[in-house]
Order: structure tokens, then sequence, then C-alpha cells
């Protein structure tokens, strides 16, 4: 769909409905024992073991569809793994542990910020899951809140349910009927959180899905980085059953993902049955399964019923979030709202920073932890994120006492880079006295030279210790 017909495309005329699924990976230990989460552990795999799985019936009596499906496949699950990231919880030979009531807390925080009513008991549920990525054949998830919701540039989206859970396998390779899956990321605490229908257009759908990524960053206690974080989208329009999307990794791409499925949905002469669907880079989708639905769920037996107290509840303590943190920075140093967003988005202690250096001006210690990185990274192809706090500091130490110019910061986080030890001195900043006489006679010596040339030779000569801008001024003030 063009830009244009999107802008024109009647999306509440054809009916459209769509809710968001996102599930976030917890910042703890597993959600069922006390193996550490690490999702991509480097140590080589020394446990190996297969497993065919078969589905059981729910709490109706009946096997579920999805999972009916899955099963008919046939297929045999290699499974490896690490003893440092995994235990015999995960390859199902022993029962869960306690909760992680740790990952539980940070779960309740979520729903807090998302103004929901927490539950007063947490009933775990097992969710028959049969295609290799729970090697015991079902995903452990327990409902936790209920009724919350967030506010929109166009209006409020109701939010349905938060869930706990625990995360799947990871899938390193599928053949015909073999898939191998690796463990280090399986019983990883998950925090899932469910939107009502009400979101309005693909657009809308991408600004519910980034303010729900803030909010769960605003606790600090989420994963960060690519496979943290995961959005599913639940859509149809009139006279189409509901079709799920699994899979979005960029936010970027879910609003021409959607516009694709509507545009499928239109065109599809026989109405199929609900089911779902991958999201593929190019933007397009692909039938993955039927959808599951009510008896793919059964109580889980080996995990006691955990009552929510009002200590519990009181313990938590709620943080600020990251939007209202990033219009605070914006108002108190008086630095660009696109800054203060950066500043928080890569974690910088930016006020640590200000504290510290209270004579350089705010603006320009942003530039330094911001735009620098990305000119070193450009003129020299070094990776500047390796450079640590303190090194930032020690440099922004000499500027600050006046050892260097503003222009030497960048040299010297090069050299840092590089690996050579740093010289202050030949980066000494030049007082404009002497700096005023030396290009007088730099004009004196060269009549006659364009004005370019001029400011090239004093660039050479004062490069890392004089702002380029000041040597401008002065050379056009001597030679006017």
């Amino acid at each position: 769909m063009s830009e244009e017909g999107k802008k024109s495309f009647d999306y509440k005329g054809f009916g459209f409905k769509a809710g968001l699924e996102i599930h976030q990976q917890i910042e703890s230990h597993k959600l069922f024992c006390s193996c550490p989460s690490l999702v991509n552990d480097e140590h080589t795999p020394e446990i190996l073991f297969e497993r065919r799985l078969r589905a059981a019936a729910g709490e109706t009596g009946h096997i579920d569809q999805a999972a009916a499906y899955e099963m008919q496949k046939g297929k045999l699950f290699q499974y490896e793994a690490c003893s440092s990231s995994s235990c015999s919880v995960e390859f199902d030979e022993e029962p869960p542990h306690p909760v992680n009531m740790h990952a539980l807390s940070i779960a309740l925080e979520v729903a807090l910020l998302l103004h929901a009513k927490i539950v007063d008991n947490i009933h775990f549920m097992r969710k028959t899951v049969v295609d290799g990525s729970n090697v015991s054949g079902f995903q452990r998830t327990a409902l936790i809140a209920m009724n919350g919701y967030i506010n929109t540039s166009k209006g409020k989206v109701a939010i349905s349910s938060i869930c706990l859970e625990e995360e799947a396998a990871k899938k390193l390779e599928a053949q015909e009927h073999i898939v191998r899956f690796r463990l280090d990321r399986l019983g990883v605490a998950l925090v899932e959180i469910a939107t009502d229908a009400s979101i309005k257009d693909p657009e809308h759908a991408k600004e519910v899905a980034s303010l729900l990524g803030m909010i769960l960053r605003s606790t600090g206690k989420v994963k960060r980085g690519l496979g943290t974080i995961r959005q599913d989208v639940n859509l149809s329009i009139a006279g189409h059953p509901r079709v799920e999307i699994k899979g979005f990794q960029e936010l970027k791409y879910m609003p021409k993902v959607i516009d694709n499925e509507i545009k499928r949905q239109i065109q599809e002469a026989k109405k199929g049955e609900s089911h779902v669907r991958k999201a593929n880079p190019d933007g397009t989708s692909t039938f993955l399964r039927p959808m599951p639905g009510a008896a793919r769920m059964y109580p889980e037996t080996d995990i006691p019923v955990i009552n929510i107290t009002k200590e519990l509840l009181s313990s938590i303590e709620l943080p600020e979030l990251l939007d209202k943190k990033a219009l605070r920075y914006e108002k108190n140093f008086s630095i660009s709202g696109e800054f203060a967003r950066m500043l928080i988005a890569e974690d910088i202690d930016f006020p640590g920073y200000v504290k510290q250096f209270p004579n350089i001006e705010a603006k320009f210690l942003a530039h330094v932890m911001l735009n620098l990185p990305k000119e070193i990274q450009k003129r020299y192809n070094l990776d500047a994120s390796i450079l640590t706090d303190a090194q930032y500091r020690e440099v922004l130490g000499y500027f600050s006492q006046g050892f260097i110019s503003k222009e030497a910061i960048l040299d010297i986080l090069v050299e840092i880079l590089q690996g050579k030890s740093i010289d202050i001195h030949k980066y000494k900043a030049v007082d404009e006295k002497t700096l005023e006489k030396e290009l007088k006679e730099l004009i004196t010596t060269n009549k006659g030279v364009p004005f370019n040339a001029l400011m090239g030779e004093a660039m050479k000569k004062y490069r890392g210790k004089v702002d380029g801008q000041k040597i401008m001024e002065l050379l056009r003030k001597f030679t006017s």
C-alpha cells in the first residue's frame, strides 16, 4: 500500500481491529530454577539429548487444534545445552523449583505502571506447546493482572492482561523431520502484555508497541538487545477471522506487515480459519499453524498458588518513566529533546557528568557523549562504544581544567582507542594573546596567499589546541 494509499485508506470502514501482545525477557535468573539467564551462553554445549513430543488434553478434555497440527508433523527434536545455563528443570527431568520472586516482583511493577488490577492469587497453568520449543511439551504461564491502560495520541488503549511466563528454547536449525534447539534461553522469565483490540491503524500499533517498550525499559530490570522483546499483532477486518502475526523484531516494519495483511484479507476469495502467521523481513507474512484455543490450557499442579499480599505490593517502588525523565533532562539541562532521549536510551549518567563538570556547558557534554562516538566511527572506523565511563571523565577533566581545547577531546579519544599513551602537553591550549600574535606573523610571512590556504596552515599548527571557529574569526579580522 503506497503512502498516499495509507492516508486515504478507511481502516474504520473496513472494520479494522487490532491488538498487541508484547513478550519481554526479565533481567533475573530463570523462572523455575536458579540457573542464570544467559540467553546467549558462549560455552560449548556438553549436554545433548533427543525427544519426541505429544499433545495432552486440556481442561476441556480435548487436544488443542494447534498442538494437534504440530504433533502430526512427527518431528524429532534434538536439544543441546550448557551446564552453565541449564539444569534438570530445563531437561524436564526434575519438577520446577519455587517461583523466582524477584522476577514476579518485576512483573508486578510493570503491571502497576500500566494501571492494572493485580489478581489476589496467582495460579500457574500449562499451555500446550509441541513444536519442540519447550522440552516438556508445555509452557508455564500465570495471569498476574488485568484491566490496565496506556494513553496514546489516539486515545486510551486498554491492557487486557499481564502474565508471567517462561521463555522458549532457541531454534538453531530445522530440517524436514528434525529440529535442533539450544536451551540457554529456555525458562528465562518473561512478562507478557496483551492489549485489547482498540488499536486504530498500523501506525497506531507501532506507537502502542513503542510506548509499552518505553514503560518496560523504565524499570531498568528487563533485558536489552535484539531478541529480548517480541511483538505479536492480532488483527482482522470485517467478515474475516482473526489472524495473529508473530515475530516482529523491529517496530519500523510493523505498519508495512499490517497493511500487507489487510490487503491479503481483502483479496482472499474464500475466508479461511483463524490462524497464526509469521512476519517476514520483506513485509509479507506466511502461514504457521491454526490458531490455538482454550483446549491448550490446563492447571500446573507442581507449583503452589501464590498469594499477593499488601506487603509485597507496598515493597515495589515505581520508577520514573523514561519519557518523563527525558522531559526533565531537556528542561533542567537546556538540551534538545533528541539529546535527552539518546542519553537515556544509552543509559549515560548525564546528571553525574553535569555535577562533576559544572564549568562545561551541558549541551557540549551531550555532544561529546553522543556525537563524537559517531564521528570517530565515520572518520577513523574505530568502535567508540568500548570507551569507558572513566576514560570519558578523564579527558573531560583535562578540558574542564583548561589543559586542552575542545578540539583535542576527539583526538585524545581516538588515541585511546588506538592504544597509544596520552601526552596531553602536545594538546595544551594556546592562550588568545599568543594566538593573535602568531596568526599575525603567519599573515605577514604569507602575503597574498588566499584565505583558505592561510586557514589550512593555521589548522595544521593548532589542530587540537584551538577552536577552528576561533581561528577563522581572527584570520578574517586580521586580513580585512
